[in-house]
């Protein structure tokens, strides 16, 4: 459900793996682009999509009789598409969280979203997430994933429906933190984004995605996630491949800020949606309500939304009080 880059590179990985797949899209010209010409010429150019897979308007099409429902819109925009759609579910479908993000207002991670709308119970739902940038696993370069479900055979399912020759995809029961890991990293990478167009180099990188990683694993442990799920590719995995990779919307968005543009001009040149812009609000809240210091996920927010200039919240980082390192610390 949902037809941008992630959506649409899913949608591929089902059908290599050996199903029947749908995807539902809200725009016309990309849906007929998937079905006539098996491409999706706006999200990811000069790749081509199974002749197999298609591609439809209709929510009520794309719903009848599936077995996983992938849900790939935007974070924000669950809560809506998702009540539009409730009685459209197939019973008994597994409902897939694809999205990375917090839910402003409420603070729920995407899984507690789903649960809350559609009245599932918790093995009803899964998450998938990893170092996915969706136009390298699009083309066919080895990947890797994790479903995670509580339920181990709910994720053993979705891992065999997934699995292809290029892609490999582990098991897990930490739902909490593969959810925080996905959503987090983003946010990291929006400040290690705005270091790289402030000119800083691998060594200013590599220390924000140390200690944003140990920013995680905090929130992680103060929400009850496992804390060996962050040396994963939920976690160290899906961080690094966002704060590094050019392709990553959450980096470059930070690039762009780090440049002297401003958070209009930034929005403005963005086509798709950087999940950690309206999460990092949402993470700070949920940070606070559980006495968790997130210094990089809080100088994020105050550039964001609170008029911290870029070069102040740098200082502000560097100069904090010195203390032992200890994982998780």
């Amino acid at each position: 459900m949902g037809a941008g880059s992630w959506g649409t590179t899913m949608a591929k990985l089902l059908c290599d793996a050996g199903g029947e797949v749908t995807v539902w899209g809200r725009r016309a010209d990309v849906v007929e682009a998937i079905n006539e010409r098996h491409e999706n010429s706006d999200y990811l150019p000069g790749i081509a999509l199974p002749e197999g897979l298609r591609a439809t308007l209709d929510p009520a099409a794309a719903l009848a009789g599936a077995d996983f429902v992938a849900l790939a819109v935007p974070a924000q925009s669950l809560r809506e598409n998702l009540s539009a759609w409730l009685p459209l579910l197939p019973p008994g479908a597994v409902l897939v969280s694809l999205m990375k993000g917090v839910e402003l207002g409420t603070t729920r991670r995407m899984s507690e979203v789903i649960r809350e709308v559609a009245d599932v119970p918790q093995e009803r739902v899964a998450v998938f997430c990893g170092p996915n940038l969706a136009r390298e696993v699009a083309t066919g370069q080895p990947g890797a994933a994790v479903a995670a479900c509580s339920d181990e055979r709910v994720a053993q399912r979705l891992q065999a429906a997934t699995m292809t020759p290029y892609f490999r995809v582990y098991t897990s029961t930490d739902v909490i933190g593969c959810e925080l890991g996905g959503a987090v990293k983003n946010i990291v990478a929006l400040c290690v984004g705005m270091s790289v167009g402030l000119g800083f180099g691998a060594s200013t990188q590599a220390l924000l995605m140390t200690r944003g990683l140990a920013e995680i694993a905090r929130l992680g442990a103060a929400l009850g996630a496992d804390e060996h799920t962050f040396a994963g590719l939920a976690g160290m995995g899906d961080l690094v491949g966002t704060c590094m990779s050019p392709l990553s919307r959450n980096r470059t968005f930070g690039e762009n800020l780090g440049r002297g543009m401003t958070l209009d001009q930034v929005i403005a040149v963005t086509k798709q949606t950087a999940e950690g812009v309206k999460s990092s609000e949402a993470v700070m809240e949920l940070a606070r309500k559980h006495n968790v210091e997130m210094p990089i996920a809080e100088a994020v927010s105050a550039v964001l939304y609170h008029g911290m200039p870029i070069k102040d919240a740098a200082i502000s980082l560097i100069s904090r009080s010195p203390k032992p390192e200890r994982y998780g610390v």
